[in-house]
């Protein structure tokens, strides 16, 4: 059994649905038969960066990648905005007005912390049983509702200023906090039309998604490694590193095989809250802590070899 996480450094062009085949594929050549693989969250194939891939019983964990907060760094191009608000689009507006850094120093606390922004049309999200990419390649007139999200933090990848704060700027670098549910290409949008101008997204890296950042992820030809006979364990990350943002929960034995058949814990010392549970250094489940009761939020098939 495989269990863990591989995270890929999602190159240009490719889909997030195409890097988990590529990790099913590698893990087939490598001998290690079918295995269940899933991803932690969905890339453009015009976005670059951190795409958490789960195998085994990580695939669990892959709904908690997406609740995850995400760091971005993205480019806006000032000028023209597209459908699609990035460069896959056509042009639907233009403009010849190029903001300051005046300007934009001004703003940016105006996309800091809670905001509310509308999705882009050629977006995944559902409307009337369609996705709305869909509706939009078909020309379909229809609405998005507006969401609630928080931007964390929004500031200029450098800060490298002109002296002449009245310089005009083409291109803006920025490096984005935000919580789940957040679309860049929004925000790009959003800020250009609040500088007076249009704009469109010209470069989307993620450099962050939940505990995954780029240090930790590995490059497609690195992966390809492991299907030509390189050690897995040199690609793979363990399960429990996909909850290092909550505390761990060690049992004895005999409090492991309570949780692994979903009996209830109670008298526990502990307080309320979400924890991982482990025996020894085994994960046993994702467990919720109320009252000194735990329940089983999701529990891991994974044996203990010191059984």
């Amino acid at each position: 059994m495989v269990d863990g996480w591989i995270i890929l450094d999602k190159s240009l062009g490719l889909g997030s649905t195409q890097g988990v085949a590529a990790v099913k594929r590698n893990l087939r050549q490598a001998g290690f038969g079918k295995v269940k693989v899933g991803h932690g969250g969905t890339l453009d194939p015009l976005a670059t960066g951190v795409l958490p891939i789960g195998i085994g019983e990580a695939t669990k964990l892959c709904g908690r990648m997406l609740d995850a907060s995400k760091v971005y760094a993205f480019t806006v191009t000032f000028g023209a905005e597209t459908d699609t608000l990035d460069l896959e689009g056509k042009v639907v507006a233009a403009s010849e007005t190029r903001p300051s850094w005046s300007a934009i120093e001004a703003i940016l606390p105006l996309f800091t912390g809670p905001i509310s922004q509308i999705p882009p049309a050629y977006s995944a999200l559902m409307v009337d049983g369609e996705r709305a990419y869909d509706l939009a390649r078909k020309g379909e007139d229809f609405e998005l509702k507006s969401r609630d999200v928080t931007i964390h933090s929004l500031q200029p990848s450098h800060w490298d200023f002109p002296n002449d704060r009245e310089v005009p700027v083409a291109d803006l670098t920025l490096t984005a906090h935000v919580s789940k549910g957040t679309y860049i290409r929004s925000l790009a949008r959003d800020i250009a039309r609040a500088l007076g101008t249009v704009g469109h997204v010209t470069m989307l890296r993620r450099l962050r998604a939940g505990p995954f950042d780029l240090a930790q992820a590995i490059s497609l030809d690195k992966l390809n490694e492991v299907g030509q006979g390189a050690p897995l364990e040199h690609v793979l990350l363990p399960l429990e590193a996909g909850l290092v943002d909550i505390p761990a929960l060690n049992l004895d034995p005999e409090q492991a095989r309570a949780v692994r058949q979903g009996r209830v814990l109670t008298g526990l010392p502990f307080d309320d809250g979400l924890y991982w549970a482990r025996a020894g250094n085994v994960p046993v489940a994702l467990v919720e802590l109320s009252g000194g009761s735990l329940s089983v939020t999701r529990g891991f098939n994974i044996a203990d070899v010191a059984e």
